[in-house]
């Protein structure tokens, strides 16, 4: 008898921590609180630096707590794709959405790829349809689908009878192909003629791009003459209607721009995948959706099989409100000098989550259960349902779109239609910009609104009304996406994401009253705690940094003197903290130049504390007192090479930090200068007299060093040369920020 265990969808398990990695994180916590006593005891014979140091190690040490509480109880869930057809006679459908805003700044090869990948899936071709979204309303991008649908027909069953594992065609040909157990010489030919038809679809893009093709606006494009991508009608084309119903053909393939009007707020992204969720509602109503962002193409090709696992897996729905894929990149720059990679996430952050109610929605490859999406709430059931809630106040005037939401929400036999273009006069009523209005889109259905990070927002949402959400981590990763590749688009990218953060921290939306008042966990509402509060940690690390330069050049000192032994404390918890962090990266097999760029230009370091964080924080507080509105910021995306150019020539200056003339590199590089005059006047000892004992000793002219070392980019940039250094403005203003505080000091 066949063991039952064998058959399981899928297993969680609890992930024992490191003991090492346990003591270290257990030191550091109590080094924290004797670092406090000691300011707390200490505090009435010393002034106001004492109690700014205090305050700033009282957040970091508060930040310490949520990290432990949110990392010590990990779990990892491995999934068996080969039982689904055992559990379930056939397999659901699914929807797979793809968004993209902006064909300049996302080349539309990377959209193909993205899409290539998603199509040739190993999943029934007849249960999937893929609906892409072009906020930026480009013919480009439909020129550059219609194409790509046509080397789908070929790229398809090449993929399934080869058993391609990376099914995105850029990265397949860059790499040797794993040679097929099949007949050698056929396989050959095949390859060959596919890498050939992929240089002629890159070929074809690439003339677009150029304009050297240009587009026929009399017939396929025709929507498209004289459009204006902020005030422009609904476009949807059904660029491939899957009729045949065969398991083996090509899925449905949709292309979806939504109306824009100046006078109606669209919503960035959110608003978008709302659009699409109508849209694809009323035409394939599948009920998981699949959402990815159009640089993240599929790197497992069974990325489908392991979500429904993990949907179909567990006794209780509300064990799986999505599954998560974490977000992962590829050819990332040796060393990692952007500090982008998420290797350190997918360890200890991810499965932290996973431990508690689940892991955050990461805005791309991640599969919803679209009835979640509606706003299904684990209180809800088939009595309450009823027509009072499923109508034109809930999900707007559309009766087909009602329809198709009772049959989701009440579990009913969804309606399959014989050709989607049947349905498209309804789609366009859907996406259209007042469709919106007087309904709960964007407030409890669908993306929530209110944020530019909408993915975080709306994760949490889901997680308050009780349901939990799953961590997918399979091997080979799920999804793979490009990383920033310049300074101006890491920090862009970060300033958007803090900013949303914020603007979820200081709403309604506090996960703080989503506990108290709805069906948030404790631990979870820590978890987002630990995120939305990633801005706020410029103002005590900016004032933190300033403490050594304040004190040197004032003669006070914010730190024990060498001669007590409390300073041995201060000296302890930064070497173990620093050392924690280190045999982290080494344990998972990074460098220890990887460590330090982490260390100096990571998420939480003070280079981006200093720049995006600060920036962020600035303009939320501007939003707050509604003297600007927050935008979103769409980030360049690194091009695909097409197969012929893939013979990388080596950069020397890749991953150098690059600068330019905004004000986003000012306070960091003032910053800089005043420890610089700090260092210059303890040198040639221009301190004022100290009061009694409490002058600046070697703490202060250590931890003045320490800042300027983590801020060794901009060092190398006051003597760059070009986009390497920093611009004369940007000196200027920073010589001058940094001489009025200097002269505001006593």
């Amino acid at each position: 008898m066949e063991n039952p265990q064998s058959l399981l969808l899928c297993e969680k398990t609890a992930l024992k921590i490191n003991a090492l990695q346990k003591t270290l994180e257990i030191a550091i916590l109590f080094l924290f609180v004797f670092v406090l006593v000691y300011r707390l005891l200490s505090l009435r014979d010393h002034g106001f630096v004492w109690l700014l140091a205090f305050a700033c190690e009282s957040w970091f040490a508060f930040n310490w707590v949520l990290i432990l509480i949110t990392q010590w109880t990990p779990v990892e869930y491995k999934t068996n794709p080969h039982n689904l057809l055992q559990h379930v006679s056939e397999l659901p459908p699914v929807d797979m959405f793809v968004t993209t805003a902006d064909a300049k700044l996302e080349p539309p090869i990377i959209t193909v790829n993205t899409v290539l990948s998603l199509l040739a899936v190993d999943y029934p071709t007849h249960k999937l349809a893929c609906y892409v979204s072009d906020d930026g309303c480009s013919p480009l991008t439909l020129y550059t689908l219609i194409e790509a649908s046509k080397f789908a027909k070929l790229w398809v069953p090449f993929c399934k009878k080869y058993h391609v594992q990376v099914r995105a065609p850029f990265r397949y040909f860059s790499n040797n192909p794993i040679l097929s157990s099949y007949n050698l010489s056929g396989f050959h030919q095949e390859w060959t003629k596919m890498k050939d038809e992929y240089e002629k679809l890159c070929k074809k893009i690439e003339d677009a791009v150029r304009n050297l093709a240009p587009l026929d606006f009399s017939r396929d494009y025709v929507d498209f003459a004289r459009i204006d991508s902020r005030n422009h009608p609904t476009i949807i084309k059904v660029i491939w209607d899957a009729k045949e119903r065969i398991s083996n053909g090509l899925p449905h393939l949709v292309y979806v721009t939504r109306e824009k009007r100046p006078n109606h707020s669209h919503h960035y992204k959110a608003g978008a995948m709302n659009a699409l969720t109508r849209v694809s509602g009323v035409m394939t109503n599948a009920p998981f959706m699949l959402n990815v962002d159009c640089d993240m193409y599929a790197n497992n090709p069974k990325i489908v099989l392991h979500a429904m696992c993990l949907l179909l897996g567990f006794k209780h729905e509300k064990e799986g409100a999505f599954v998560q894929f974490p977000q992962m990149f590829y050819d990332t720059l040796e060393d990692d000098p952007f500090g982008s990679n998420v290797v350190e996430a997918v360890k200890k952050i991810w499965p932290g989550l996973a431990g508690i109610q689940g892991p955050i929605y990461a805005g791309t490859g991640c599969f919803h259960r679209r009835k979640v999406i509606y706003g299904l709430s684990l209180t809800d059931n088939e009595g309450n349902l009823t027509s009072e809630r499923l109508n034109k106040e809930c999900f707007g005037n559309s009766p087909e779109l009602i329809r198709s939401a009772t049959q989701i929400l009440l579990e009913e036999n969804i309606d399959q239609l014989d050709d989607l273009s049947c349905a498209v006069e309804i789609a366009y009523q859907v996406a259209g910009s007042e469709y919106e209005d007087d309904t709960l889109w964007g407030k409890k259905v669908g993306w929530v609104y209110g944020s530019v990070s909408e993915d975080v927002l709306t994760g949490m949402k889901i997680h308050a009304r009780g349901w939990k959400s799953i961590l997918c981590t399979p091997e080979p990763p799920g999804f793979l996406g490009t990383g920033p590749s310049t300074t101006h688009v890491m920090l862009i990218q970060r300033k958007r994401w803090i900013t949303g953060l914020l603007e979820i921290l200081f709403s309604k939306n506090c996960p703080i009253f989503a506990t108290l008042y709805a069906k948030l966990e404790f631990r979870q509402c820590l978890a987002y705690l630990r995120i939305l509060i990633w801005g706020l940690l410029s103002v005590p690390d900016l004032c933190y940094a300033l403490l050594p330069a304040y004190c040197i050049i004032t003669n006070s000192h914010f730190l024990p003197k060498v001669e007590e032994p409390t300073l041995i404390i201060f000296a302890a918890l930064f070497l173990i903290k620093h050392l924690y962090t280190l045999h982290s990266y080494l344990d998972s097999g990074r460098s220890i130049r990887a460590w330090w760029n982490q260390l100096t230009v990571g998420p939480w370091s003070k280079i981006t504390t200093l720049t995006a964080s600060l920036f962020g924080l600035v303009t939320v507080v501007f939003k707050l007192l509604g003297i600007s509105e927050v935008t979103f910021e769409v980030t360049q995306k690194e091009q695909n090479s097409s197969s012929s150019d893939q013979e990388a020539t080596y950069d020397a200056n890749a991953g150098r930090f690059t600068f330019d003339g905004t004000t986003i590199f000012v306070p960091a590089t003032a910053l800089l200068f005043l420890q610089f005059t700090a260092l210059v006047t303890a040198a040639l000892g221009l301190e004022p007299p100290a009061l009694g004992v409490n002058g600046a000793g070697i703490g202060e002219m250590m931890c003045s060093v320490w800042v300027v070392l983590c801020f060794w980019p901009f060092v190398k940039g006051l003597f760059g040369k070009g986009k390497y250094g920093i611009p004369m403005v940007t000196i200027v203003k920073s010589a001058v920020l940094a001489f009025a505080l200097h002269a505001f000091l006593p």
